[in-house]
């Protein structure tokens, strides 16, 4: 079978690359694209999409999907979905579908980042009783992100044959806090519907989540699911509904079990530099220090930020409000940065 391909290249090769945060403002309602959860992150996506049958009658239908991410390190992350009103599969008993998968980002920088960015995500469809796989590839220049995809469905719907799906997205990101975007796909092979979606997608101010009202033919947001556009459920052609997303961070916890602690962490020490985070923004962009010296990161804002290192670093997790992160720095180089909860933030320390 093709798509066990896809699962032979992720246990043969290994990831370096650096885990992300997932923001609904670098991906397409349909396309999940190369996101990966930094480890200590749970991710909860919440998917909500439905119909309002024509009058008199006016019937309310769901079609939600939620899905549970975490990281694993070194580039890897395991996700769940489940939808409950999939579409069939022959001889099928329950419109329920749930999908395990695993990604390995082996290409690309921060989400959002510019450059090329590439993934590889096998899965298994239970409700198909599918092996399936997709390569996912996305280009950022600015405040545009094209993103592409192509899935290898082992089973396509419950069927006995392997499909293969195409897939390409577009986002265009007005301001820090607002993009627009849309997606197409479709099977190759058969008479099946094209699957085609458009968002709004929404950078919460003063908190960690994003949201998204989006308009699809997409019922389930599996890898199958996001492959063939409704034909089924009556009249039902077009869906409308939102998506939000929760991450996680478990740090946060450590209250429960450790209280009283101190808001400083990191490094102990005179800092050489400082750098205050505020209005959604790390104060000084660019940091210089001499090997040896502390950089200390101090929240000024209402939400919790983070510094999250490229390469080489150790990940502060959540920063609270008032509080405070320092990292001594023994090697020259560069060190770029971001805010998990808040891509759109970076920074850079550059030790000489």
């Amino acid at each position: 079978m093709r798509a066990t391909t896809v699962i032979a290249a992720v246990c043969t090769l290994a990831a370096t690359s650096p885990l992300r945060a997932q923001s609904l403002l670098y991906r397409s309602p349909n396309l999940s694209g190369d996101w990966v959860v930094d480890p200590g992150v749970v991710q909860f996506n919440f998917l909500h999409r439905f119909n309002v049958s024509p009058g008199p009658a006016r019937f309310f239908t769901n079609f939600p999907t939620f899905t549970f991410a975490t990281g694993l390190g070194r580039g890897l992350g395991v996700a769940y979905r489940f939808a409950t009103r999939a579409q069939e599969v022959p001889g099928g008993s329950s419109n329920n579908e749930s999908e395990l998968l695993v990604r390995w980002r082996f290409l690309g920088g921060p989400e959002g980042g510019e450059g090329f960015a590439a993934a590889i995500t096998p899965a298994y469809n239970f409700k198909a009783g599918s092996v399936d796989g997709e390569l996912a590839a996305d280009y950022t220049r600015g405040p545009v992100t094209v993103q592409g995809a192509v899935r290898e469905l082992g089973q396509a719907f419950g069927a006995s044959r392997a499909q293969t799906a195409l897939a390409g997205g577009l986002v265009v990101r007005l301001s820090q806090y607002f993009a627009v975007s849309g997606d197409y796909a479709k099977l190759l092979g058969g008479d099946t519907l094209a699957t085609w979606s458009a968002g709004i997608q929404v950078q919460i101010p003063g908190s960690q989540h994003t949201f998204a009202l989006e308009v699809s033919n997409v019922a389930s947001n599996t890898l199958q699911g996001s492959s063939r556009g409704l034909n089924q459920f009556g009249t039902v052609k077009r869906l409308y509904g939102f998506e939000f997303t929760i991450p996680l961070h478990l740090s946060r916890f450590k209250a429960w079990f450790h209280p009283g602690g101190g808001l400083e962490t990191g490094a102990n020490g005179p800092a050489a530099a400082s750098v205050v985070v505020a209005a959604l923004h790390f104060g000084s962009d660019t940091v210089r220090v001499a090997a040896g010296q502390i950089v200390r990161w101090i929240n000024r804002d209402p939400l919790d930020h983070s510094v999250t290192f490229e390469v080489d670093g150790p990940a502060s997790g959540p920063i609270p409000a008032k509080g405070s992160y320092a990292v001594r720095f023994d090697r020259p180089g560069t060190y770029p940065y971001h805010c998990t909860p808040h891509p759109f933030m970076k920074g850079v320390v550059i030790v000489q």
